[in-house]
């Protein structure tokens, strides 16, 4: 169990949304208005861990997952389900109603996915209800700006290291004790499939947050249920077991965070991107779109 003081919850926020990347370190957490809290209480309440990436937010539909803390540790329980609302720098309230129900299906530590559709670049803070007033900062960043694939484009191909070619990737799965079996195909190989496809991006042994081992297993067993019915890849971050040199492949969709799973549909179209902390309830949800 982590342990911070709350003072220290900005920079605990910071290493929870996901491993930094060697490419690029994840930018700074904004302060959220305390003066656009509303009537909560300033010191009362939940402390808010951000779990997202705050380099990859675009106008769109965005997911935020989030999880709970005190004065003393992050909490590993917590209330079925979140309410919440997003407010703008100045104050507006731009989403109300938000509800996140309680993740956590093979992690450590539960988390709560808001999901809201914002139109603009800007910060926003999301507040929640019985959490403490300052909330947590997002940052939506223009279009342009951002070089990981969104949800609604296409993703890029990518000949990523198989059992049969490493490509200068050794080992190929950091998974233990055995390698995962989602190297057989490239991920070329795979849009090429005319499968929905699932992508993930994530080192088991490497992932500082602890949240890469569970991300691949959730997928595996998504695919256990499945079968055949979705293509599913995983690509290392690094290329070998020093940690120092970050793989093509994250260079390719222009990673700064780890994990990150892509699901396409048949066509290759991303319908949903999980970042950072993820379960296996979020991905069949993902899975089942894309099978729609």
């Amino acid at each position: 169990m982590h342990r911070a003081t709350r003072r220290s919850f900005l920079t605990l926020a910071g290493s929870a949304t996901g491993a930094a990347l060697a490419v690029g370190p994840l930018t700074a957490l904004l302060v959220g208005c305390g003066g656009s809290a509303g009537p909560q209480a300033a010191d009362t309440g939940w402390s808010l861990v951000q779990r997202w990436p705050t380099t990859s937010l675009v106008p769109g539909a965005l997911r935020l997952p989030l999880s709970l803390a005190d004065d003393q540790r992050l909490l590993s329980e917590g209330p079925a389900e979140l309410v919440g609302r997003v407010v703008a720098q100045d104050g507006t309230v731009v989403a109300d109603g938000l509800r996140a129900a309680r993740h956590g299906e093979g992690l450590e530590l539960p988390y709560w996915p808001f999901r809201v559709e914002l139109a603009s670049p800007g910060v926003y803070t999301l507040l929640v209800d019985g959490a403490r007033a300052d909330g947590a900062a997002l940052q939506v960043l223009p279009t342009d700006a951002v070089t990981v694939p969104a949800v609604g484009s296409l993703l890029p191909g990518f000949d990523t290291p198989t059992f049969d070619d490493l490509r200068g990737v050794d080992p190929l799965c950091t998974r233990v004790p055995e390698p995962c079996p989602l190297h057989e195909v490239t991920l070329t190989q795979a849009l090429a499939s005319g499968t929905p496809v699932a992508y993930l991006v994530g080192t088991p042994a490497h992932c500082q947050t602890g949240t890469c081992a569970p991300a691949l297993d959730a997928l595996l067993a998504v695919r256990s249920e499945l079968g055949d019915a979705v293509t599913m890849v995983h690509a290392e971050v690094y290329t070998d077991t020093t940690a120092t040199t970050v793989a093509p492949a994250v260079r390719a969709c222009g990673l700064d965070f780890e994990p990150s799973l892509f699901i396409t549909d048949a066509s290759g179209r991303i319908v949903e991107r999980l970042d950072a902390v993820f379960d296996a309830a979020e991905i069949r949800a993902a899975v089942a779109r894309a099978l729609s």
